[in-house]
């Protein structure tokens, strides 16, 4: 078993409130680090006798259960949490009782928010992290290739991975989201997913990618909602400042994880990624993820944009901590120069960020201008640089 970076986070949130919520993609791990965390009774909703089990009579069921309790894909049973709440208000101060994993965000945190606010720690697990995957004996350029999903990135197959990323994207289209949302089409889903993967990187244009399926610009929009809730799409907004210039308003869009999108691709091995002309953006993409996933577990208020002025002034990656805003130029290259981090020094006068990193395949690092470093990816993700 692999150990994963939110451990420790999980943990605390056990120990600090009476339930923990776990959100992430379906096969990322979350049952197995429950597990592990958890010494638990466990139940999962999707499981037609477990759900009966509590169906039937909740509150009874619930009571004559033993803690503490996993409730797997706790969102088949929404009328489970106004339940949760009151047996959690009657010991208020008994943490760890509940551990509910879902993998549907929107609905999922809705229900939350309105039952469990303020009793209910949340963390959201992805795939794996570098970090995560070189102790299953990956480098990072196999991580970047295959993805972070374990049953994808533990493969050495091609083949193997190209059965298992297709599996998952019709179980995905046919199954997950027909429940969620049964007045989409599974075929135009699909359809609407394969060309999402030609966009990665790019500035969202809603109104092409619906004349390109033949929908509206609200159709689309519905679409990446769902995506987006099932944790296979982000979009980055664009950071707003105030300084006089034209900046882009419209979100980025990337799918989340690298082996999927090099699936959908037709990537299947090093040299056809080596050659892919969505090389970079792929490298991009890989590391926001990499960089705003870790960025989650250990600062979870954090908020994430890109900045791009209309005369082409680009920082793929801001981070805001509030207190500060870490400017990230990602490159694929295996050596930079003066001329990778000049706009994140234009940013620094501008006030915009209050230090900068350029992120680049290369294995040295070093400190590039007041302000500004220069940072190996493996390095920074693997050994744990701190920024």
């Amino acid at each position: 078993m692999i150990p994963r970076v939110a451990y420790a986070r999980l943990t605390d949130l056990l120990g600090n409130f009476p339930a923990a919520l776990m959100l992430g993609p379906r096969q990322c791990g979350k049952t197995t680090l429950a597990r592990r965390v958890a010494d638990a009774r466990y139940l999962d909703l999707e499981k037609p006798s477990d759900r009966q089990r509590l169906a039937g009579d909740i509150e009874y069921s619930l009571r004559t259960t033993d803690l503490p309790l996993v409730l797997d894909e706790a969102q088949m049973l929404p009328e489970i949490f106004p339940v949760l709440r009151s047996l959690i208000d009657e010991q208020r101060n008994r943490n760890g009782r509940y551990l509910l994993l879902g993998s549907v965000s929107p609905s999922l945190v809705g229900a939350i928010a309105e039952s469990l606010a303020g009793r209910v720690g949340i963390l959201e697990l992805t795939p794996f992290l570098v970090a995560e995957a070189v102790r299953g004996g990956l480098d990072i350029r196999q991580h970047w290739l295959r993805g972070g999903f374990p049953g994808a990135a533990l493969e050495p197959d091609a083949a193997r991975r190209h059965d298992w990323h297709e599996a998952y994207v019709r179980t995905f289209v046919e199954r997950d989201v027909r429940l969620a949302a049964p007045r989409l089409l599974p075929a135009q889903l699909r359809r609407f997913v394969s060309m999402l993967a030609h966009y990665h990187g790019a500035i969202l244009n809603a109104s092409d990618l619906a004349r390109s399926l033949g929908v509206n610009y609200q159709t689309v929009q519905f679409y990446l909602d769902v995506l987006e809730g099932f944790f296979l799409v982000r979009r980055l907004p664009p950071y707003h400042v105030d300084l006089g210039k034209r900046l882009v308003k419209a979100p980025k869009v990337y799918l989340r994880d690298s082996g999927m999108l090099h699936h959908l691709l037709g990537v299947e091995d090093a040299e056809a990624l080596a050659v892919s002309p969505k090389r970079g953006e792929s490298w991009e993409g890989f590391m926001i993820e990499q960089i705003l996933s870790r960025e989650s577990i250990e600062r979870p208020s954090s908020q994430a944009y890109f900045y791009r002025t209309q005369a082409g002034a680009e920082i793929d990656l801001i981070v805001d901590r509030g207190r500060e805003r870490l400017g990230f130029e990602i490159k694929v290259a295996g050596s930079v120069g003066p001329g990778d981090w000049r706009t994140l020094e234009s940013a620094l006068e501008d006030g915009i960020i209050d230090h900068g990193f350029v992120v680049y395949l290369g294995q040295v690092s070093f400190p590039a201008a007041p302000r500004i470093d220069v940072l190996g990816a493996e390095e920074m993700l693997v050994r744990g640089i701190s920024v």
